[in-house]
């Protein structure tokens, strides 16, 4: 079976010598990590080498955070790491290193060749890099790689799982690690065989606090208009907070703008949304940047407040359906995929909502997970990027 490693050290030689304390007598294939971003990530390699040989594969990048069993933390200096054996179905490991030379064409290449390579409804965990250049920010944006992505899919079905990598929750950097090294500007896709499946639920945490309005001028992730008024303006009127041209990034931990998916006059149902985070405010132009660029000119979106209360009854009600699921089954592993936003030292929530979902799952199931600038899940009949959502993936045997 998997092991499941941990460590939280300046030194990422002695982080991965914990990590290797706990995982018993298991001879990895295959080593799943993620590394605070204090850690250089090229000393991380070295540790791991150094400590697991030079045969073994290594896939996943920096982190925000850590999420183990018994912990979490999001320091900068966590590690924790995945261990797959030989039989423990391995997966086969595909690369794109373009995003630099556009997020869709590098997405359209990867779906060609996952259609090639993945059999039909195959889980597939994706990682990439979020941050394209710290200063100007400038993010790689989910939205346009996963829509390339399904293009070059050309309608083979894939279970595509995964999330955006960053070094702290200040979008200060990011590094993804590719099997060998460490690389940006790139997406590495792990793609399990037919005899593995998923479970996973998604895990909201925002309510409307608006009623339907027409985006009627945007350019690319910038929001300028909803319903012909300058969006800051809009938004702010309906939250009733002014923000001053120095604090408004503040927005972004108060709210995000929300598309609900099929009948838009059904019960509320949190499921049925597709949230954007705020990246930024401009006071000037009065504009918001969203942290993706997939609405469009006349999308119908909502003002969503974020809500820690409903954050963390939605961890409970989700942990509780995906154990019932896993009663009977033969899981192997569980991922939880968290965003950075969520994290009590970002949402002032009382309780960090990672620690109910590891206290919560089904204790004999390994679990780990990361703080993430994206998670990306199946949606409504395909796997699109969300934003201020856990993701909780369970693998086991079919």
């Amino acid at each position: 079976m998997v092991a499941i490693g941990h460590g939280r050290s300046v030194s990422a030689t002695t982080a991965i010598e914990q990590c290797r304390a706990t995982l018993g007598d298991i001879v990895p294939q295959l080593l799943l990590v993620f590394c605070g971003g204090k850690h250089d990530g090229s000393d991380v390699v070295e540790a791991l080498r150094t400590t697991f040989g030079d045969t073994v594969a290594i896939v996943g990048g920096s982190a925000a955070g850590v999420i183990w069993r018994d912990g979490l933390g999001y320091s900068g200096l966590e590690v924790g790491l995945v261990a797959f054996a030989a039989d423990d179905f391995p997966p086969q490991i595909l690369v794109n290193r373009d995003l630099r030379q556009g997020e869709r064409a590098a997405g359209f290449s990867l779906g060609q060749r996952l259609a090639e390579t993945a059999e039909q409804d195959s889980v597939v965990l994706m990682f990439y890099d979020s941050v394209a250049d710290p200063s100007p920010l400038r993010l790689h944006p989910a939205s346009d790689l996963v829509e390339g992505l399904q293009s070059g899919l050309a309608g083979h079905r894939i279970r595509l799982i995964g999330g955006g990598t960053l070094t702290d929750m200040n979008l200060s950097d990011a590094w993804v690690l590719d099997g060998t090294t460490v690389t940006k500007h790139a997406a590495v896709a792990l793609v399990f065989p037919s005899g593995l499946k998923d479970e996973t639920v998604i895990l909201h945490g925002c309510r409307p606090v608006s009623t339907f309005m027409e985006i009627t001028r945007i350019e690319g992730a910038e929001v300028f208009e909803l319903d012909g008024r300058p969006a800051l303006e809009v938004i702010e009127q309906m939250l009733g907070v002014t923000l001053g041209a120095t604090s408004s990034h503040d927005l972004s931990l108060i709210a995000t703008l929300g598309e609900k998916q099929g009948d838009p006059y059904a019960a509320y149902d949190e499921n049925s949304y597709v949230n954007r985070l705020i990246l930024r405010a401009n006071r000037t132009t009065g504009s918001i940047t969203l942290f993706e660029r997939d609405f469009r000119l006349g999308t119908r979106v909502q003002i969503m407040s974020r809500d820690n209360a409903l954050m963390l009854d939605s961890v409970r009600d989700g942990i509780s359906a995906i154990n019932q699921v896993q009663r009977d089954g033969q899981p192997l592993l569980a991922i939880y995929i968290d965003c950075a936003g969520r994290a009590s030292a970002r949402s002032g929530a009382a309780v960090e909502e990672a620690r109910l979902v590891a206290d919560h799952l089904d204790p004999s199931i390994p679990f780990l997970g990361f703080y993430s600038g994206v998670e990306i899940a199946p949606f409504d009949g395909y796997s699109r990027p969300l934003d201020w959502t856990g993701l909780l993936t369970v693998l086991s045997a079919r």
